[in-house]
Parts: structure tokens; C-alpha cells; sequence
């Protein structure tokens, strides 16, 4: 039988808008009830293929479901909000999170031993608290192994574990018939867009991701690349997009190309870390040659976005765990399988004792680059410095949560890096990027910060100890790596939103304001990096000079006065914005 031209399309239209029709001819779900009336025993005497064809037929016309025929329909009565299924209550229904404030070393002492004995998950810890997921059940034992100042010393964070992890999922499983909608890129260079395009109004899975930035390689093809870092542990493509122009009519011999890399998803339960990076992406794909300022930053710099490091446990995430941390790769102990890609790295890897417990969040392997994707990244950067005519002026790791900027150097508090006073202004002048964006507060700090600070009893000040507790090891950072190792003067690791209302499970309508303030800051960076200051402007006298040509000359300088540097670094806490900026001037230009 030879169908006509328009069935394939009519086909295609009813497969993929089938749960939609589904939903209008089966109105009732798990979430709902409602008394059955004649009229919905009138209809439920009908045959399947004909609720079918009258569903699809209102779906193609727009006819509203409570039309003439059925106005006098009573509507179902709600039994309240969606419950997360029997499967989330079995893995995470018992589960809740704590806050600890810690105060003392004893303290952080204390905590570090109870969670090892434990094997507790450790959400986030800085010098003012600790967030740890526990099982209700385990909370007595936790409380019996720490010091009486502790044991009253805890707030909980989320009372119900399994209901918002499902509300993360919530729109994937139960979608709305406009969220069925084909994505389709907004050729416009306006931000407001983005709050229509329906791939950043959810969390997307990575077989969504990928066809999406094969779509953009191929519908911008001028100034937008798909490439591949390597491969998982699993076998997985390790996808990126490359995206910048190379203009031609320049008579200038080329150098290397300043290349600027973002990465996410390190650490695969942190969504908003993936979904950052592709929006970042996507606000400069279609703002080429719409904004004159946003074109001459992709002439300028070469930028490489890579969403997810670790596709394999970004995929596990979705299928399986959504707390899920680590890669996938198997360790020692079969039942313990994953290593943490955030400490994976070569450099100072096997400082302050790495963990050597697979079953542990932070295990990293038992050799520096044993994680795959790690090893893929680094031997992927080192090609493109070395081998591609390229050189990498900047790197930024979006993580979550607790909003902050950490620079180098993550191993340790006790050596300064040589350029520190060129990575605290431009983490400074991200941190007012974001706070101009959407009033957000972002703190900035070295990434050793896990160390802890308590007050001195008699001066009232913060003293900090010379062996500080640390929950986990800071050796192996990704952001030491590529500072140190590769050379990269300006290397970061960002932690986006929140401050742990939500933690890593943020709602999804988070990732437009979190994507705005991300690229805020890395607009900053941009033109931090081209010479001048951004959001200051004009005025400072930098306009002219390139930040990456510059840096060798005052690495030399730097790099001589490192050891005095201890007792000179800027504490940014006690400043306010203007006397920062005075403070760093006047050391400049001393």
C-alpha cells in the first residue's frame, strides 16, 4: 500500500507527541484520583484506537480537551504534589543532610573520623561548615562519635532526600505537552531568548546533549567545531566544542592561538557544572555577529567547552544514582567501583596522604592520571600547547555548590602561587560580574581554603594552624595541573550556585540565572585578558597591553619576590571593592 506524502511526517508527529496523547486520552496517573462518572465509563467503553484517533485528533487541532462534549466533565481532584516512585524512596527516603559548624581543628578532627568510620557522603566543607548526607538511621551513631560541641552544633538542610532528587528528574518524567516541543536553536544574540528555548528550561541527559552540539557545529559552521577529548573509561566520546574565528584578512604572521578552556561535570551529580558550560556556549555561538563585543572575543581567543569530563558517571546519574560522584571505572574492590577526577592529577598528587580507600568519595586511584578521562584531558591539553599552535591563557572547572572562585594552589596553604596577585584581581573582577548580573555573592579564596581557621581567644583574629584538618586531599587538583604543569596563568575552579539550600540537587530553574552569571564572569575574563578591565573600562592604563603576551615578563619578576609574598597577600574579606582595586594598582605599578 502506498501511503501519501504527508503520512511519514503525520507519523513522526504522532510518535513523538505520543505521551501527549496518551496523557489526553488517559487522564489519570499514580498522582491523581477522582470519582468515575458516567461519562468517563461512557469513554472508557470506547475502543483503544478510537481514544487514540480523538486524542490525536484535539492534539493536531488544538482542541481543548474540556470542549463542548465534555464541559460538564467534573475535573479530577488532585491528591497533591507528584511523589517521588517506590525506587527513589528504597535508595534515598531515610536519607537527609546536615550541617555541621566547625569551629576548631579538634573539631574538624572529630568529623573527618567519624565519616570515615562511617563511609558518609561529604556534600561540602569550608572553614565555616560542614554538609555531610546521612541516613536517619546513622545520625545516632554520627552524634555518639563527636565531642559534645558538635553533637548540638548541627542544622539539617533537607529533610526529605528523595523528593528533591525527584524534583530534578520531575519534568523528564513527567513532561508537559509544551516541553515536547523540538529544540531548536534562537538565531538572536539577546539572552532573554534563552528563557523560551526549551533546552535550559531542564537538566538534559547526555544522549540530548550530544545531538544538540552536533546541531550547533553544523548550523554555525563559520565559527563552531564538535571535537572529541577522547574517550571514558567506558568507551564514551568525551565531547567539546571548539568555537572562535580565525580572521583572514589579518597580514600579521600568525602565533599560537590563545585557546581559553571550560569544563564541567568533573564530578557527575553536579548538573548545573554541565549545564553552565553549555549555556555559556550557546550565548557566544549566537551572539557572533550580532554583538560587536562578543565577535571580537571569538576572534581574539579560541574557547573549547567541554559539558561533562565524566560522561560515564554523568550517564549513571540519570539511569541509576543521582548522587552518584565519581567515574565508573573499576577499582581494586569490585563492589567499590570510581575514581574522583578532581583529584586525579599529576601534579603534588600524592600530597597530604590521598585517600587509599576505594570505597571513598575522593579516591583517586592509586597512581596519579589512573582515571581515564583525567589522563585523556591532560594528554589532550599538553597536544594543543605543544603540538596545534595553540597556547591556553585560561582555564575555569565549574563545580557546585557554595559560590566561590578558588585559584591555585589547591595541595597546599603553605606555598603562594607566583602570580597571586594577577589571579585575586580577576577573580575579583568575576566576582563583581556575577554580583552586577543577578546580586549574587560569590566569595574568592585559594582552593586550599578546606583547611580550617579558629578564632584566636586572645586577639580575636583568625589564626591558621599549621597542620590544618582537611577532609579530603587538595594534591591532584586539575586547576594545579594546569597552572603548575602546563603553564596556564590564569586557572580556576568555580563553584556555582547555591549555598546549600539545594546543594547539588538545584532546581532546574536555576540554570538561566546561573548560566547568566557564569557568563558574566567569563566575558570578564575575556577582556581582562585583551587588556582592559571589563566592567571598569577605560582609565587604568591597560587598555593597549594583552594580559597572556605580558605574563612571561612578570612571572620573571614575580617569581623572584615569591618567598617574600607570605606576609604581602591581599585579604580580600577585609576590603571593600575600592580599596582592593587601589591595593592592586599600587602594586602593579610599584
Amino acid at each position: 500500500m502506498r501511503h501519501p506524502n504527508w503520512f511519514p511526517l503525520a507519523l513522526v508527529l504522532f510518535s513523538s507527541s505520543l505521551p501527549s496523547v496518551a496523557a489526553a486520552v488517559f487522564p489519570y496517573n499514580h498522582a491523581s484520583t477522582s470519582i468515575p462518572t458516567l461519562q468517563q465509563h461512557s469513554d472508557r467503553s470506547k475502543s483503544i484506537a478510537t481514544r487514540l484517533r480523538d486524542g490525536l485528533i484535539r492534539l493536531v487541532w488544538s482542541i481543548p480537551d474540556n470542549g463542548p462534549c465534555s464541559a460538564a466533565e467534573p475535573q479530577p481532584i488532585s491528591s497533591g504534589p507528584a511523589t517521588p516512585p517506590s525506587t527513589l524512596f528504597a535508595r534515598y527516603g531515610g536519607d537527609l543532610v546536615l550541617r555541621f559548624n566547625v569551629r576548631t581543628p579538634e573539631e574538624v578532627a572529630a568529623l573527618t573520623q567519624a565519616v570515615e568510620v562511617l563511609f558518609l557522603d561529604v556534600w561540602e566543607f569550608n572553614s565555616d561548615f560542614v554538609d555531610i548526607r546521612v541516613s536517619k538511621d546513622v545520625v545516632p551513631s554520627l552524634l555518639g562519635l563527636l565531642p559534645p560541641s558538635l553533637q548540638h552544633a548541627h542544622t539539617p538542610l533537607m529533610h526529605d532526600l528523595a523528593q528533591s532528587i525527584f524534583e530534578t528528574y520531575n519534568d523528564e518524567y513527567l513532561p508537559t505537552r509544551e516541553s515536547h516541543r523540538p529544540f531548536s536553536p534562537v538565531l538572536q544574540s539577546s539572552e532573554d531568548t534563552h528563557s523560551t528555548n526549551i533546552f535550559f528550561r531542564n537538566y538534559q541527559p547526555l544522549s540530548v546533549i550530544v545531538p544538540w552540539m552536533r546541531l550547533l557545529a553544523s548550523l554555525f559552521p563559520t565559527h563552531v567545531r564538535l571535537i572529541n577529548i577522547g574517550l571514558s573509561y567506558e568507551g564514551r566520546d568525551i565531547p567539546a566544542l571548539r568555537v572562535g574565528v580565525h580572521p583572514t584578512n589579518s597580514e600579521k604572521p600568525s602565533g599560537k592561538r590563545p585557546m581559553i578552556v571550560l569544563s564541567g561535570g568533573s564530578h557527575a551529580r553536579e548538573w548545573i557544572s554541565t549545564s553552565t558550560v553549555n549555556y555559556v556556549a550557546y550565548t557566544l555561538i549566537t551572539s557572533y555577529g550580532k554583538s560587536e563585543e562578543i565577535t571580537k572575543v571569538l576572534e581574539k581567543f579560541d574557547w573549547v567547552f567541554i559539558p561533562t569530563l565524566n560522561p560515564d558517571g554523568y550517564v549513571y546519574t540519570w539511569e541509576n544514582d543521582r548522587l552518584w560522584r565519581k567515574n565508573r571505572q573499576q577499582t581494586s574492590l569490585r563492589f567499590c567501583r570510581g575514581l574522583d577526577l578532581d583529584h586525579a592529577y599529576g601534579f603534588e598528587w600524592d600530597s597530604n596522604d590521598m585517600a587509599d580507600n576505594p570505597c571513598s568519595e575522593s579516591f583517586a586511584g592509586e597512581a596519579p592520571f589512573e582515571a581515564v578521562e583525567a589522563r585523556r584531558f591532560a594528554t589532550w591539553a599538553r597536544n594543543q600547547t605543544e603540538n596545534e599552535n595553540s597556547t591556553i591563557v585560561a582555564f575555569v572547572d565549574f563545580h557546585s555548590y557554595s559560590q566561590q572562585i578558588l585559584y591555585p594552589y589547591s595541595y597546599t596553604c603553605t606555598a603562594a602561587p607566583p602570580t597571586l596577585e594577577n589571579l585575586e584581581e580577576l577573580a575579583i573582577g568575576m566576582a563583581k560580574a556575577i554580583r552586577l548580573t543577578n546580586s549574587e555573592q560569590y566569595s574568592i579564596a585559594s582552593a586550599c581554603e578546606g583547611s580550617i581557621e579558629s578564632k584566636d581567644e586572645k586577639t580575636g583574629g583568625k589564626t591558621k594552624h599549621s597542620k590544618p584538618q582537611r577532609f579530603e586531599s587538595g594534591g591532584g587538583s586539575p586547576i594545579d595541573y594546569f597552572y603548575h604543569s602546563l603553564g596556564v596563568k590564569y586557572s580556576y575552579q568555580i563553584k556555582l550556585r547555591d549555598t546549600g539550600s539545594y546543594g547539588f540537587l538545584l532546581p532546574s530553574k536555576n540554570i538561566i540565572p546561573t548560566g547568566k552569571e557564569a557568563f558574566s564572569a567569563m566575558k570578564y575574563m575575556a577582556h581582562f585578558l585583551m587588556g582592559n578591565k571589563g566592567i571598569e573600562g577605560e582609565g587604568d592604563g591597560m587598555e593597549g597591553q594583552s594580559v597572556y603576551e605580558g605574563e612571561q615578563v612578570r612571572q620573571e619578576v614575580l617569581t623572584e619576590k615569591a618567598e617574600g609574598m607570605g606576609g604581602e597577600q591581599l585579604r580580600v574579606e577585609e576590603h571593600t571593592d575600592e580599596e582592593v582595586e587601589f591595593e592592586l594598582k599600587r602594586k602593579r605599578r610599584r
